[in-house]
């Protein structure tokens, strides 16, 4: 070995400094060698010269053969080092590898010189101790964590305790490796190549990689010149004192170098990834690298010293990052710490990968932090829109890469909620995170139990203080939800229903209590007072966190709770009571049997008909029912009184919300004795001040009267079914039966009769003795007309052909290659997402050719039933052509016929109105487009021939006559109340006015164009906080004054009076609104869950208080708020409870309802809660008929709220009058593209081929098509979606397990299945299906992890516990219809079945705009992923249509009414005259 001459130290001096850092290392024979040099230097019996050069030998063959070193006296950071192992190069140049297994002994090498190598160091022969033991070191370090990253904490020492098997290795040729080590490996590892067996293939039982990967890279070996680590340790390029200092000792920490050009690798010399585990797991990883100086920057070689086999590594920290982006990692051996700088170009792929991940939790938290409401696609879109730092050798972010290192981002998560504030709601339960640990299969609680001291997170100063400001909120609004509630908090504080319990196998769980939390402080056991009863803030179980915000989270689409029916009110079990009862007066008329008196006094007390009474329940828990006598009479029964109920506001859908003095009448009444009586009580009537609309925004009074315990006050008269509040209804009895009208009777009687066909008219018809003929039936408050068209059910009649109707055939192929597609098997279930199979057939449509009744054996006319004699109409797919020919016609377009049909009336589902084409006076368009229920036919269907024909003449003649306005002779009141409906051909129907409209939370548009389409209302105002959805509006709506601030900011100005903001904007002001819509966002609060302080407070600060509050202010006539469907189930409905009770304080009629925009002319299933309410002297809206048939397993939308089931006003059920809209009706007529399209502009190419694109690409021609563009996905992802197959509900199930070249160039590996799964079982031919050693019920091996196959290795990974992950990488169904269209469409995210049925691309933004029933003309803003978004969160504005068409048919109603008082007025006037 070539002395190096020093220039600090003379040579001497050199040597002995060496010797003196090194003695204690040395093997016993070889200190005793050393021993008697000395001895005989000191004696002179040699010269120094011959002293110096012999210990130099000495030392040059002992340190290359270094065997198990023993740190002796100085166990530096507690740290005792275990063995290495080096080969030696000995005289004779034979190489000599010694390996010291770690639990034998060892094994003496057959060709070493007995003398040096032969001998066991000294701490193996004193005590054969297990590996563990004899590496202390391993598991005293800390894990590295976020916390450390941000800030330059002082340097901690770590473990990381999971990691992953790497990949992406440049190729490099495997060179020979020394004929010993190659020998050796045969030792350990027979190579059994995998037969198909099932037995796993061969890993390498160091390093865990797989032999026969491609991937698997070796050592290349040192240059001649490198030293080994004590050596290199004191060379003096590195010394950092000089002779005279005692050097090593004086330091208390070990020294710190840096080192450039490192690879690591086991003691095969695998190059393999440090932060997998296998540190932890005490394999022995040795590096080598060049050395340099801990002041050196520059990653370069010059100046350093090479080193070769350091280690073996103790422990890898992380220590902050360099300057923000890169983070700083460092190794600590037994003999120093080494910060590294650039990883030399074999080992550049691996370290690639543990920058990467270090970098992506910082992505993560940094993101988390500010956004806690964000999605699983959204924190995707963040980590696809980073670029990466510098020096990191890979270009961008994928979503495989935040899945590869998802179980170290997470324990990063919990490190860094774990330095948090208790109060603060820690980020691991975010919607985000908890999707991404159910889909990569994240272990929790894993990190060490020993926690660190938490260091408050530098960057926590950044979080967004903005936000959302603290709600605005008027007087009214604020009380509600500030003084009613509070108490209702506590209580539930105290009972939150269920305990739920640790998980208790987390490492978290297995902690001891800190003793240093406040919530430790307070354990009786630390000496507190035990009255907290908090877990140890160390403690915090993250199983049980993520948990509860899944039980919290949603109730499945499809699962309607079961409900308890409660006892109806009708039901009331009642208690008599002993009383005097004496009739005041002579009875004011006398009716049969029956005397009706106007008073009585019940234990002295006057009642007379109009009073209230109340009346005690047996059940004495029940407050007193309350009702209003309508009439005393005395009969054989006794004295008698009909008492018409009030409901208590608790017994309303408001339940607790309610105030406890308020009741509604209802519809419900009932004959009763008077000693029921219990007393008298007074309800007044409050009706709403005449200065109503101004009146917003003042101070109130939450009390409206005093309780003094016999007051109450009513405003509205309440629907049980639907939970309506109405305007009471006027009822004035006629002057002869003012002491007996019940006004409940009344409407109950109308409503029965209504439900019971009728008919007038009667025609004269002398030759038919069997049936007498009518002209004119009246049924459910309509009238129907000889020629007029009707609904019926499909089961209604039948058609004479059958139709080529879709058999339901299994999608499963049954001989599948189980080798190629080993995932095939989890497709069990027959059903597809997304599928229209179970979709019922529209309503069958007829035209009416006879009313009549069977005439009875005296000839009388039998008018209990009512039969109809029908012409049926054929649709396009009730041809023999069947379904495609409906594609390509209108969905109003009908084929008459002359088959006919006999049915009962009471079948009938509505009117509609046929004509045909030919003799309309205007275009089939303009027709078409007057409203729903117009159909037309063109030609006559003639299913015996299977042809088309002209129609007849007496289907045309019929249209024009029979239109008669002619009035029922019917009795009285039955005509009235049946007049025509025929607003629409009505020439005087009045014109409806344009609301104004303000738009809160408008995004970029969709609730308003429904709107603007249906012909209610302008939107003058718009507000939207995020800047490109409203740049969208403006687009849009250029006349719109649209206001990108904070909707609290807005409402304060105008509160305060001002007249702009401070744009100089001009602000909507008291009178100006008419018409307030919007869907306010509910992060915070979303949960099923009952509230609790923290998310209580974050509910009173909501975006819904406030927008409360616009409403309170502005009071406009109508108002809309829409949100998710379980708007209406959050923290057990309370939010619903809470909205409804301010609309009703403020005097609104309100409802609610839940509707499916499927069912008015969307491919796509979208449940949404809306909630109407309508001011004093408008008309409630009803929620729209749906006029689509739809999956009916997306249209369960009744909503249970304490135990009774509630359903919107929709009589039709499940019922559609046109046929569903589809994935090809929707988008078949869009051009071609690739993934990653990009151009904004390009032509059609090609006409629309369905109705539904007739309609979306509008009136006027439009030669371009815009934002038809995709996102471009990574090659591995294009890779997969290239391998979906085009079959219906194919998905990931039906990948390949295949190589596969990428367009980037790269291969992809097959997936590797290497253990038995418990539940799976084995494939038909006996391969193993497990990944991951969890598959066997073991803890999840980070070692298993798997990348860069086409079969994504975490969806088989936890598949078992997610329904098989049904639906990712799924494609659409060209017949079926959208999940709910995305704001981010992700293969693998919540709603993965985002692939085109043919294209190897995910949906287009058009294609999504297109599925919203976004116009193709209608413009959205910014960059893809801004329009994607924009899309995503938009009310459909078919759907706001259909509900603005419901709000027009109010307004027209109103101005019906109130011309028709105009022109009493104006007679009688003319009559005083």
């Amino acid at each position: 070995m070539p002395a190096k001459t020093s220039l600090s130290l003379p040579e001497d001096d050199h040597v002995k400094e060496k010797l003196r850092l090194v003695q204690d290392f040395l093997h016993v024979d070889a200190q005793d060698q050393l021993t008697s040099l000395e001895e005989k230097m000191k004696s002179s019996e040699i010269s120094m010269e011959i002293y110096i050069s012999k210990v130099k030998s000495l030392l040059g063959k002992e340190l290359n053969l270094e065997n198990g070193s023993h740190v002796d006296g100085m166990e530096k950071n507690g740290k005792t080092n275990g063995f290495t192992n080096g080969s030696h190069k000995d005289e004779d140049g034979e190489d000599v590898t010694m390996d010291m297994h770690e639990e034998e002994e060892a094994v003496k090498s057959p060709t070493a010189p007995k003398g040096k190598g032969g001998r066991r160091s000294k701490a193996n022969s004193d005590n054969k101790k297990s590996p563990v033991s004899t590496r202390v070191t391993r598991n005293s370090g800390k894990q590295p964590t976020i916390l450390s990253m941000f800030s330059k904490v002082q340097k901690r020492k770590s473990e990381d305790l999971n990691g992953e098997a790497t990949n992406g290795q440049n190729e490099l040729k495997k060179e020979e490796d020394d004929a010993e080590e190659s020998r050796e490996e045969k030792l350990f590892c027979p190579l059994n190549i995998n037969d198909g067996d099932g037995t796993p293939p061969p890993k390498c039982p160091d390093c865990r990689q797989y032999l026969d990967d491609s991937d698997l890279k070796f050592f290349q070996g040192d240059p001649d010149n490198a030293l080994d680590e004590p050596e290199m340790l004191t060379d003096e390029r590195l010394s950092l004192f000089d002779s005279n200092e005692d050097g090593f000792e004086s330091y208390e920490d070990l020294p710190q170098h840096k080192i450039t050009n490192f690879s690591v690798y086991d003691k095969r010399g695998h190059l393999c990834p440090f932060d997998s585990g296998l540190i932890e797991k005490n394999v022995e990883l040795y590096f080598s690298c060049v050395v340099k100086p801990i002041y050196d920057d520059n990653p370069c070689l010059d100046g350093g010293v090479p080193a070769k086999k350091l280690g073996p590594i103790n422990a890898w920290w992380i220590t902050g990052f360099d300057g923000g982006e890169k983070a700083l990692i460092g190794f600590t051996t037994a003999f120093a710490d080494y910060i590294l700088m650039q990883p030399s170009e074999e080992y550049a792929p691996i370290f690639a990968l543990m920058q990467e991940k270090i970098y992506m939790s910082k992505i993560v938290v940094e993101f988390l932090q500010k956004n806690p409401d964000a999605t699983y696609e959204d924190l995707l879109n963040k980590i696809e829109t980073t670029v990466p730092p510098a020096g990191l050798n890979f270009n961008c972010f994928t979503e495989d890469t935040l899945l590869r290192h998802a179980q170290f981002v997470v324990e990063q998560v919990e490190s860094y909620d774990e330095a948090g504030d208790s109060d603060e709601q820690p980020i691991i339960v975010t919607p985000c995170m908890r999707d991404l640990i159910k889909l990569a299969g994240v272990t929790l609680g894993k990190r060490r139990a020993a926690r660190r001291q938490a260091i408050r997170h530098p960057t926590k100063i950044e979080k967004d203080s903005k936000g959302p400001t603290k709600a605005t909120t008027t007087k009214l609004v604020y009380q509600i939800f500030d003084t009613f509630f509070s108490d209702q908090i506590e209580q539930n504080d105290k009972e939150s229903g269920v305990k739920r319990h640790r998980c208790g196998v987390c490492e978290v769980c297995q902690s001891p209590d800190c003793g240093k939390c406040t919530a430790c402080k307070d354990m009786i056991k630390f000496g507190g007072s035990g009255k907290s009863k908090q877990a140890c803030k160390q403690r915090r179980c993250p199983n049980l966190a993520v948990k509860e915000a899944e039980d919290d989270e949603n109730i499945e689409e499809e699962d309607v709770p079961v409900e308890k029916t409660k006892k109806v009110a009708s039901a009331k079990r009642k208690k008599q009571t002993q009383c005097k009862l004496t009739w005041i007066g002579e009875p004011v008329q006398t009716e049969g049997k029956k005397q009706y008196y106007k008073k009585v006094s019940v234990n002295d007390e006057v009642l007379e008909v109009g009073d209230c009474v109340s009346v005690s329940s047996e059940d004495p828990s029940i407050p007193l029912y309350l009702a209003r006598i309508t009439s005393l009479w005395e009969d054989a029964s006794g004295k008698m009184f009909h008492a018409h109920w009030f409901l208590r506001g608790i017994h309303t859908v408001l339940g607790e919300s309610s105030d406890p003095l308020e009741l509604v009448i209802v519809d419900e009444c009932e004959d009763m004795l008077l000693n029921y009586v219990q007393g008298k009580v007074n309800v007044t009537y409050k009706p709403p001040s005449n200065n109503w609309f101004m009146e917003g925004g003042m101070d109130v009074d939450l009390k409206v009267i005093d309780d003094d315990g016999k007051s109450f006050f009513y405003q509205f008269w309440y629907d049980t079914e639907f939970a309506r509040f109405e305007t009471p209804p006027k009822t004035t009895p006629s002057e002869d039966c003012k002491f007996k009208f019940c006004g409940s009777c009344d409407r109950t009687k109308e409503r029965e009769r209504q439900e019971i066909p009728q008919a007038f008219e009667p025609l004269e018809n002398e030759d038919n003795d069997s049936k007498a003929l009518y002209a004119l039936a009246c049924f459910k408050g309509e009238q129907f007309r000889v020629g007029d068209g009707i609904y019926l059910p499909p089961e209604g009649f039948n058609f004479s052909v059958k139709p080529a109707s879709p058999v339901k055939r299994s999608h499963r192929k049954e001989d599948v290659d189980e080798e190629l597609y080993p995932e095939y098997y989890r497709k069990s279930s027959d059903y597809i997402k997304g599928s229209n199979l179970d979709a019922p057939e529209p309503f069958r449509i007829g035209r009416i050719k006879e009313i009549f009744c069977h005439r009875r054996s005296n000839g009388k006319p039998d008018m209990s039933e009512v039969k109809l004699r029908l012409y049926k109409f054929y649709r396009p797919e009730n041809t023999h052509k069947g379904v495609k020919a409906s594609y390509h016609t209108d969905i109003n377009q009908l084929y008459w016929s002359d088959e006919e049909v006999t049915v009962s009336m009471s079948e009938v589902l509505g009117r509609c109105q046929v004509e045909y084409g030919e003799d309309l006076n205007e275009s089939v368009q303009d027709y078409s487009s007057g409203g729903p229920d117009r159909f037309y036919f063109l030609e006559a269907y003639n299913a015996k021939s299977k042809s088309f024909e002209d129609p007849p003449n007496h289907a045309r003649s019929s249209v024009h006559k029979g239109k008669g306005k002619g009035k029922g002779k019917g009795k009285g009141k039955a005509s009235a109340a049946q007049e025509p409906q025929e607003t629409q051909t009505e020439p005087q129907a009045p014109k409806v006015p344009k609301y104004r409209t303000l738009d809160v939370f408008s995004g970029c548009g969709g609730l308003s164009e429904g709107f603007h389409q249906a012909g209610i209302s302008e939107t003058l105002w718009a507000i939207e906080m995020w800047e490109p959805a409203a740049q969208a509006f403006r687009l849009n709506n250029p006349g719109t004054t649209v206001f990108t601030e904070d909707c609290n900011i807005l409402l304060k100005l105008v509160m305060s009076g001002e007249k702009t903001n401070s744009l100089g904007q001009k602000l909507p002001q008291k009178g100006d609104v008419e018409m307030l819509c919007g869907g306010p966002p509910c992060q915070g609060f979303s949960g099923m869950n009952r509230f609790n302080s923290r998310t209580y407070s974050k509910f009173k600060n909501s975006l819904v208080v406030s927008y409360l509050s616009y409403c309170d202010y502005y009071r406009p006539k109508f108002f809309l708020l829409e949100n998710v469907r379980n708007f209406v189930s959050f923290k057990n409905s309370m939010v619903l409870k809470l909205t409804l009770r301010c609309l009703v304080r403020m005097g609104y009629q309100c409802t609610f309802g839940v509707l499916q925009a499927g069912q008015y002319g969307v491919a796509q299933t979208r449940r949404r809660a809306i909630i109407l309410a309508a001011a004093p002297g408008e008309k409630l809206p009803r929620y729209p008929e749906p006029l689509h048939v739809f999956a009916p397993r997306a249209c369960s939308l009744s909503v249970v709220v304490d135990e009774k089931k509630y359903v919107s006003n929709v009589t039709r059920g499940n019922g559609g009058i046109y046929r569903t809209i589809t994935v090809r009706d929707t988008m078949s007529d869009l051009p071609e593209i690739r993934n990653g399209a990009a151009a904004l502009e390009i032509s059609y190419n090609g006409e629309p081929q369905s109705w539904f694109q007739r309609q979306i690409r509008g009136t006027q021609y439009q030669p371009i098509l815009r934002d038809h563009i995709c996102k471009d996905m990574s090659a591995l992802v294009e890779g997969r979606m290239r391998h979906i197959p085009l079959a219906p509900g194919s998905d990931w199930r039906d990948l390949p397990n295949i190589e596969v070249r990428l367009k980037d160039g790269t291969m992809t590996k097959k997936l590797r299945y290497t253990h038995s799964d418990k539940k799976n079982g084995r494939s038909s031919t006996g391969a193993l299906r497990g990944v991951c050693t969890c598959a066997g019920g073991k803890p999840c091996d980070p070692a298993d992890r798997q990348f860069n196959t086409l079969i994504p290795w975490c969806l088989p990974h936890t598949g078992n516990r997610h329904n098989h992950w049904a639906g990712l990488y799924g494609r659409l169904e060209w017949d079926g219809f959208f999940s709910t269209t995305v704001t981010n469409p992700e293969p693998m995210g919540k709603q993965g079945r985002v692939l085109h049925p043919e294209q190897h691309r995910v949906v287009s933004v058009r294609e999504c705009a297109r599925s919203q029933g976004f116009p193709d003309t209608y413009r959205f803003f910014g960059n893809i992923l801004d329009k994607h978004r924009q899309v995503g969160n938009a009310v459909p504005p078919p759907l706001s249509r259909a509900i603005g068409l419901e709000l027009k048919k109010c307004v027209m109603e109103r101005m019906k009414e109130e011309q028709a008082t105009e022109n009493i007025k104006q007679e009688k006037m003319e009559v005083s005259d």
